[in-house]
């Protein structure tokens, strides 16, 4: 796959999460950089605080098992109306105005990413769905792609029976980056708060360079990573055992440094 790499047109997929979405100001400076990028590109948002905030506002309130949200019927209209609506046509209106042809949208538009409801195992979460990067629609993309169009997703899938999913972004970042990977030289960018993945959450200079899956099992092993990152690390070696050329988790504020290897935690396939 990554044999023909020199014949492939580079792509930038972008994942940013409700730590950016959360601060004006954080969310604007990341924004710009992001215009700035001459590459084709996608960006995958998360949903932040901004959906608990106002579900409270409308007497829905939020339910989380181990920090993942049960997505129950109200909870989904919520997040349908917030992550779809509001916040993904407000990231939208910001970088039009910086010139860069942004279409919003979810994964039922034009069927860009099918999925199904999560199997009830001990914990029923609900609403949520799980992503097969085989069935993504690549000629939709591709047409967005291609007409320079870059596509602003929310974390929303569908099921193609008429019933919307909510999905967690990485999953959807990291399911685009492999299934587009046949087509384009796909580089994954996770970005949060923290400078990569840390030894020591308290140090922001305690960033690991580079993990590998025998790395990760062994920091794992030794408790050594928080265990709020371990399912972004999960889908970014997914992604990297899967055909996409890099991914790197970093801060959102070192956008360009992220994308020329000069800061964050590269994610990298075993020898």
């Amino acid at each position: 796959m990554k044999g023909s790499a020199k014949n492939k047109e580079e792509l930038i997929i972008v994942k940013i999460g409700g730590n950016v979405i959360d601060h004006e100001k954080n969310l604007e400076a990341f924004l710009h950089d992001f215009a700035l990028l001459p590459q084709k590109k996608i960006l995958v948002h998360g949903g932040g605080k901004i959906a608990t905030a106002i579900g409270e506002k409308m007497q829905i309130l939020s339910e989380y098992v181990d920090g993942r949200r049960i997505t129950n019927t109200p909870t989904l209209d919520l997040v349908t109306m917030v992550y779809g609506g509001l916040i993904n046509k407000k990231i939208v209106a910001q970088l039009q105005a910086k010139n860069c042809n942004a279409i919003g949208i979810t994964g039922a538009d034009a069927n860009c990413v099918p999925a199904t409801k999560r199997v009830v195992n001990k914990i029923d979460y609900g609403w949520v769905g799980d992503i097969d990067e085989k069935k993504i629609n690549i000629n939709t993309w591709n047409h967005f792609l291609k007409n320079n169009m870059i596509p602003v997703m929310a974390p929303l899938t569908h099921n193609e029976k008429g019933q919307m999913l909510n999905t967690n972004a990485d999953t959807i970042a990291a399911a685009l980056a492999i299934a587009l990977s046949h087509t384009y030289l796909t580089k994954l960018v996770m970005c949060f708060e923290k400078n990569g993945v840390l030894e020591n959450t308290e140090d922001e200079n305690s960033v690991i360079p580079e993990i590998n899956s025998k790395l990760f099992a062994d920091l794992n092993n030794r408790k050594v990573i928080h265990s709020g990152i371990l399912p972004k690390i999960n889908n970014a070696l997914l992604s990297i055992q899967k055909g996409v050329e890099s991914v790197i988790i970093g801060n959102s504020a070192q956008l360009p440094n992220l994308i020329a290897g000069k800061s964050g935690t590269k994610i990298l396939a075993d020898d």
